[in-house]
């Protein structure tokens, strides 16, 4: 199966918590920090999820935002520090890809906020994903 979504991080699961209708899945990379998924106890069951299950995290490119420090006080539990490596923008979007300790991220962000923010390739960033807008696919 094909899919449009391009940030795909092979892990391991290394831990369930589970909920009434959702779970919180831990997910291992080969290097980086873990991941963390909120995914439904049905999609839990479904995948045959358990400690040591191999799943592929994914998350769409307009779900990764960037920051260019350190960000504390949030509640996005995923944040992966690495180095902008390309920059493609339009008038009004862009697409901006990162350097991750786990691979490649690439963040479709407003040309605005490119702006603002000084990206270009060499920039340190800080990729910012919700838990859940992680979505975990058997590898």
């Amino acid at each position: 199966m094909s899919l449009s979504i391009r940030n795909q991080i092979p892990g391991t699961v290394t831990e369930i918590a589970h909920g009434e209708a959702m779970a919180t899945v831990k997910v291992r990379v080969e290097s980086g920090p873990d991941l963390t998924a909120a995914i439904t106890e049905d999609a839990v069951r479904d995948l045959g999820l358990t400690e040591g299950s191999a799943v592929r995290a994914m998350m769409k490119s307009t779900e990764v935002a960037l920051a260019t420090g350190q960000v504390e006080g949030l509640s996005i539990r995923n944040q992966l520090p690495g180095t902008v490596s390309e920059v493609t923008a339009g008038p009004s979007m862009a697409a901006v890809k990162v350097a991750v300790e786990a691979g490649e991220l690439t963040a479709a962000i407003t040309r605005d906020a490119v702006d603002d923010l000084g990206l270009a390739a060499g920039t340190r960033v800080i990729a910012l994903i919700k838990s859940t807008e992680v979505s975990l696919a058997n590898a």
